[in-house]
């Protein structure tokens, strides 16, 4: 177990600046995924850790240890891809033994270390079969088995996940997690499914085009998002926004957004007016509620659609010329055309700097 340390580290392929002065501390033992969308700089962050790229600038730290220059055969990491890349020809555990192997570990040993992997996994009853014969699932914790018998300082899984179908998917999360928190490996996970980070990992560092947003535990993500990406990008269906300006009349304070008008608190409406005028509105769909009746301080829309999910319904509301969506009950019986009401707590509300997409509250 180490602590992995990346300091102002940058990569540039060329022109392509993949990942731009990242600064990241994973603390030992600690589960940390890198999220975001396709070409943000999460794999290339990952294999730079690995030793497979390095750096353009920067340092990357094992404890106290450069290991910048370090072949990845020298880094004592594991490491699972999104493709399991083993071996057809070989049995289940020869592809476990393999790294042992080249090793030259002593067979007994080799024995031992793959039985021993092999029961944590659940896979002890299929040592003897070709990856041929084997589920995705199977293939994966395969794959697991072969990154962890060499027993890593660092476990480093590049979406491993993304090639099951959904209900594995959900089965496969909560395995690795246990055996995470089981084996205390510090682990870095690329994922760029945000369900699979929030529920799986310490910390989430999110990413977009090489920078570093916001790094911190899930819950801090979804309740306090550091900017207009982050709030955006964490939460399913994700979060609602609305441009309007922060406008003060006798000394009242309300959030403008031409369709509507919200009154808000004199202390909140101070904060805002300190930072900037021109704002963006943030809601979270179940953040709304929704009222049939006309109340105060409330938004009026019209419903324009609904989606049943069983277990709740989204609600997509038009304002003005928007859509909102809003989580709510499945059994509220909401017709298109239909005007209601959101009414929408102030300490439920993110306002964010038009102009540099930063959070203000």
């Amino acid at each position: 177990m180490v602590k992995v340390t990346l300091d102002h580290v940058s990569k540039f392929f060329g022109r392509v600046k993949a990942v731009i002065d990242l600064n990241l501390e994973i603390k030992d033992g600690e589960f940390v995924a890198l999220l975001g969308p396709s070409g943000c700089g999460k794999t290339t962050t990952l294999l730079m850790i690995a030793g497979i790229y390095k750096p353009t600038k920067g340092r990357i730290l094992f404890d106290d240890e450069d290991v910048t220059d370090l072949p990845p055969k020298d880094r004592n990491i594991g490491m699972v891809f999104q493709s399991y890349a083993l071996y057809p020809h070989m049995t289940v555990y020869d592809n476990i033994a393999f790294p042992l192997r080249l090793k030259k570990v002593p067979k007994n040993e080799i024995d031992r270390k793959v039985k021993g992997v092999a029961k944590l996994l659940r896979i002890e009853n299929l040592l003897d079969r070709k990856p041929s014969q084997l589920s995705g699932g199977q293939q994966q914790r395969v794959a697991l088995g072969r990154a962890l018998v060499k027993e890593p300082d660092v476990l480093l899984l590049d979406e491993p996940l993304s090639n099951l179908d959904a209900k594995l998917r959900i089965l496969m999360r909560a395995e690795l997690k246990r055996l995470q928190k089981e084996l205390k490996i510090t682990t870095v996970y690329v994922t760029h499914d945000q369900v699979e980070a929030l529920s799986m990992a310490d910390r989430i560092a999110v990413m977009n085009a090489g920078r570093l947003q916001q790094y911190a535990e899930p819950h801090e993500l979804y309740n306090k998002p550091s900017n207009l990406f982050v709030a955006g990008f964490i939460g399913a269906p994700p979060m609602n926004f609305i441009e309007g300006s922060i406008r003060e009349i006798n000394g009242e304070y309300y959030f403008d957004a031409g369709a509507f008008k919200l009154k808000l608190s004199k202390d909140l409406g101070e904060l805002i007016v300190s930072k900037s005028s021109d704002v963006i509105l943030g809601f979270r769909p179940e953040h709304a509620k929704i009222s049939l009746r006309e109340v105060q301080n409330a938004i009026k829309g019209v419903v324009y659609v609904t989606e049943p999910l069983g277990r709740d319904m989204v609600v997509n509301v038009k304002i003005g010329d928007m859509i909102v969506k809003v989580l709510t009950e499945p059994d509220l019986r909401l017709t298109p055309g239909k005007d209601i009401w959101l009414v929408i707590s102030e300490d439920k509300m993110h306002f964010f700097d038009k102009s540099t997409e930063k959070a203000i509250v």
